[in-house]
């Protein structure tokens, strides 16, 4: 887990108004305090790179991350029932 300090050294290109509104869209959910779990540190890398990188707008970005979060869900219940084998094993 990091701090919000930590966080933001992590990503030159976050602000901290980015940061509150995807918290308050629930893209992210740190714990009390403000303290980061690594998947919260993805996710937040995940935002900058559509973003920044692709270009996906604000207005996007919950369709964007919502559709993400389908196809994981979908492969890892794929991976449960063994229809989808380990990434290390390909």
């Amino acid at each position: 887990m990091i701090t919000l300090d930590l966080l933001r050294a992590r990503f030159a290109s976050l602000s901290p108004e980015d940061l509150q509104r995807w918290i308050a869209e629930g893209y992210v959910h740190p714990e009390p305090g403000l303290v980061f779990q690594e998947i919260d540190v993805e996710r937040v890398r995940l935002i900058l790179e559509l973003r920044d990188d692709l270009a996906v707008n604000e207005d996007a970005l919950p369709v964007v991350l919502s559709l993400l979060d389908q196809v994981y869900a979908l492969r890892r219940r794929l991976k449960r029932l063994g229809v989808v084998p380990d990434e290390d094993e390909g």
